[in-house]
């Protein structure tokens, strides 16, 4: 359970956990490149007026995904980047080998029971993409397979498998597939006694669908055709015709959103509508699926809550009465509007609830306090309340799936900036932890003790203190000579935790820095922080990220001729921002799918997400708004100025960020830029936000932008 609903303009940490591996000390050979010269696109008036101003917009036209002229530039983009760095391709083969190598390519999930049957994902070698398996009971059963997702990806240019239910009786199996990147999933099911497909087939939904008791009625979320909102929830019995799928509920209002869920004891199913800053659940009892949905609490400005069941409550994690940083509260099934909400964990100024978990004698909540996470350990008679102990001065930790509610075993995760990811189950009786898993690092001798990791506070230029986490080899020398790579992101409340990557061991591992500035706009050090980091005080976000870059510079840990940035989507616009505002800081800077045409996105609620996202950057239909994102907009902002060198990235079927906000950007950088800095747009013609889908061809395409830095830093 989350409090936060991050179905937005979101870089997903699945990119995250997996970049950062680059070096500096190659022996790659570099080619004379001065006769390419980049692509040049036509300029074709076109006006955007509203509040009596006009802005100019000379690459609107290239908004056209199906205009050939569109694709032939995109194509040319592609093909400059390509002779630009053709001297780089002997060194991407040799860092795709190199993380490809560190990789358990034979690897397997640990397995969690549910329902009579232990559930299991592996990877076999040399194949891209997981299989999905079971065994009833007992770990030495005889293998179940639910899915064997290479088998099933054959022939496709992309493939993603999300969203797997098992009927409650275990014989089917509902699932989403993607084949195209836009995030729009055919719900399919799958028989499990016979191995074979029955025929529901409900396309253009967000993948997920809930069972109900009767293992016939499958509810699940519809999503807007041209917008991708997901805003409608129908139910379909198995066996009948999609046209007579009953409509349950539809969300009217076009800044929320709507989900279907259902409870960890599977005895009620939730429809939930969220917006940036509100809530609102709706719930039946499973086993009475023809019955009507029943609101919880109707939705109010800023009213934010998430609700599990347990026993005869509701559980409750909100912001009721000004909670800023959340509260737990329980409410009777049958009285549930917040009249008879009862606290059971109370706000505090300094603590950040972020998730909580039901057990028959216990509870666990994961808090954040000072930017770390912890994990609270209750009983419900009262008599135990302690937090586990954690040992790193930065780390990442969050609580893991556990869906037994009679289990006195926590399953949880921790890794750290230097410590590779752990599954770890603590018993809350005795108080002893067992590491169930810990990622294994393989093609080298790989130790936690070749690294350190520390935490620094930047001052802001209003005063606060900035938090960065930073990793490096124990052999680096911090002095203006070192190599440095700052990362952010910085929007809607998600918090950048410092995570282990093993890919990235090439970055440290050749003398660079890796540093994650927690600036404004997340929630690493609470609500409020994000509060300050958002609409009218989204310029925080980019200012904390130019201070943390100058406090870098004058503590020597690097200089501007060693400093590099990136961030995507959201972290795509900040990066957008700082080059426009401070070039001179940067010497390369790495933009991944950004969300850099901010005014002229917000105004076209055409396009998808944005009625959702006014409560994170503002209606610009209001003349305030507007004026604001208009003076930071970075595709509005570009100037006749010399700027780092750039590599910015795109998807062609992006559903998050379209291709042409970074492709409009790119071409207005290049009609307005000095110097002679490389600029470089690389457009993945297959894929959407999140790249390429097989873990190797993912990793293809990291090797691009690490050679990218690399050959920067050999300059």
């Amino acid at each position: 359970m989350k409090h936060k609903n991050f179905y937005l303009r979101i870089f997903f940490p699945l990119i995250y956990s997996i970049t950062f591996a680059l070096g500096c000390n190659s022996n790659h050979k570099r080619m004379p490149i001065s006769n390419i010269s980049p692509p040049v696109v036509e300029e074709v008036p076109h006006q955007h007026k509203i509040h009596d101003h006009v802005r100019m917009d000379p690459y609107y036209w290239l908004n056209e995904r199906d205009n050939p002229e569109v694709l032939d530039y995109l194509d040319r983009e592609n093909d400059y980047y390509q002779k630009m760095t053709s001297h780089t391709q002997s060194l991407q083969k040799d860092l795709y080998e190199e993380m490809r190598a560190r990789i358990k390519e034979d690897d397997t999930s640990v397995p969690y029971f549910y329902n009579g049957y232990w559930y299991i994902t592996r990877y076999e070698e040399g194949k891209d993409y997981p299989i999905y398996v079971r065994k009833k009971e007992v770990l030495t059963a005889e293998e179940e397979l639910l899915f064997d997702c290479n088998e099933m990806a054959q022939g496709q240019d992309y493939f993603r498998l999300v969203g797997i239910a098992v009927s409650p009786d275990n014989t089917k199996v509902a699932y989403g597939i993607d084949t195209v990147s836009r995030r729009q999933y055919t719900i399919k099911v799958k028989d499990l006694q016979s191995g074979r497909l029955l025929n529901t087939s409900l396309p253009n939904t967000t993948g997920g669908s809930v069972w109900a008791a009767d293992n016939a009625s499958l509810f699940y979320t519809q999503k807007n055709e041209q917008t991708l909102r997901s805003e409608a929830v129908f139910k379909h019995r198995i066996g009948t015709q999609n046209q007579e799928d009953e409509l349950v509920y539809e969300e009217a209002d076009e800044t929320f959103s709507v989900y279907v869920n259902s409870s960890k004891s599977r005895k009620y199913i939730f429809i939930s509508s969220h917006s940036t800053t509100s809530s609102e659940h709706r719930f039946i009892e499973s086993d009475r699926p023809e019955s009507t949905f029943k609101v919880i609490q109707p939705r109010a400005v800023d009213l934010e809550y998430d609700v599990e069941h347990f026993g005869d409550h509701f559980y409750l994690l909100t912001n009721f009465k000004g909670a800023k940083n959340f509260m737990i509260m329980r409410t009777p099934i049958d009285q549930t509007s917040t009249d008879f909400w009862e606290p059971l964990l109370p706000h505090r100024e300094d603590v950040l609830i972020e998730d909580f978990e039901l057990f028959d004698q216990y509870w666990v909540v994961n808090e954040r306090v000072n930017g770390l996470s912890t994990l609270r350990v209750m009983r419900w008679d009262k008599t135990e309340d302690y937090l586990l102990p954690m040992e790193e001065e930065t780390y990442t930790l969050y609580i893991s799936y556990n869906p037994d509610f009679k289990s006195s075993k926590l399953r949880y995760v921790f890794n750290s900036l230097t410590t590779p990811t752990s599954v770890i189950e603590f018993d809350m009786t005795t108080q002893e932890k067992t590491i169930l898993k810990t990622q294994e690092i393989l093609g080298g001798n790989f130790s936690p003790d070749h690294y350190t990791s520390q935490r620094l506070w930047a001052d802001a230029r209003d005063g606060l203190k900035i938090p960065i986490s930073m990793v490096y080899h124990k052999s680096t020398k911090l002095n203006e000579q070192t190599p440095l790579l700052l990362y952010a992101y910085g929007s809607y409340g998600h918090t950048i935790d410092p995570s282990f990557s093993s890919t990235r061991l090439s970055l440290l591992d050749r003398g660079f820095v890796f540093a994650i500035a927690h600036i404004r706009g997340g929630e690493y050090l609470g609500r409020q922080w994000y509060e300050e980091g958002k609409l009218l005080k989204k310029k925080n976000t980019f200012n904390d990220f130019v201070d943390c870059s100058k406090f870098l510079i004058e503590k020597k840990y690097t200089s501007p001729d060693h400093l590099y940035a990136q961030g995507g989507s959201a972290g795509g616009l900040l990066m957008g921002v700082i080059v426009n505002t401070n070039p001179e800081l940067y010497k390369g800077v790495i933009a991944d799918v950004p969300f850099v045409d901010v005014v002229t996105t917000m105004l076209d609620d055409t396009i998808p997400l944005t009625t959702s996202e006014y409560d994170e950057w503002g209606n610009p239909n209001q003349k305030e708004y507007y004026e604001y994102m208009l003076s930071y907009s970075p595709y509005d902002q570009v100037k006749n100025q010399e700027y780092p060198h750039m590599l910015v990235t795109s998807g062609l079927h992006d559903s998050q960020v379209q291709y042409f906000e970074p492709t409009k950007w790119v071409a207005r950088l290049r009609s307005k830029k000095t110097g002679q800095n490389v600029l470089f747009l690389d457009t993945n013609m297959k894929a959407g936000h999140s790249g390429a889908s097989g873990r190797f061809d993912g990793l293809k395409e990291l090797a691009k932008k690490f050679a990218f830095i690399i050959d920067l830093e050999d300059k």
